[in-house]
């Protein structure tokens, strides 16, 4: 059974920055592509950054490019999701997903399995 597990959101100042971290167990890491979607308050749960199983593709949401980097470390069986220059909008429960096989997506419905988030607000 997969598990992920996410951590390092918190509450940090517009222009401020954090890294999210999220952790599988239960399977093979480096048989997913990993991924991170948002949801605010009332929103739909959106895509925000996608990095395939070796690390060599990556896709992000235009309101994230040139501020948020998304990584793995498929030793560690952990993505990250280094968040620079946050803005108040950023504010949402952020969700690691895992796809298997070697295509990457931007669908919220093509990830199999979903960590339970972790909150990060910025203010203003």
């Amino acid at each position: 059974q997969v598990q992920l597990v996410e951590s390092g959101g918190g509450l940090v100042q517009a222009g401020g920055s954090l890294r999210l971290s999220c952790t599988m167990s239960g399977r093979t890491f480096s048989d997913y592509n990993m991924g991170w979607f948002r949801q605010a308050p009332g929103e739909e749960r959106a895509f925000v950054a996608t990095i395939s199983w070796k690390g060599g593709r990556t896709a992000y949401a235009d309101s994230v490019k040139g501020r948020f980097t998304i990584s793995r470390d498929n030793a560690k069986s952990t993505v990250y999701l280094q968040m620079n220059n946050l803005k108040p909008e950023d504010t949402a429960g952020y969700y690691c997903a895992a796809r298997p096989g070697i295509v990457i997506s931007v669908r919220r419905n093509d990830y199999n399995y979903w960590g339970q988030g972790t909150q990060v607000t910025v203010s203003s």
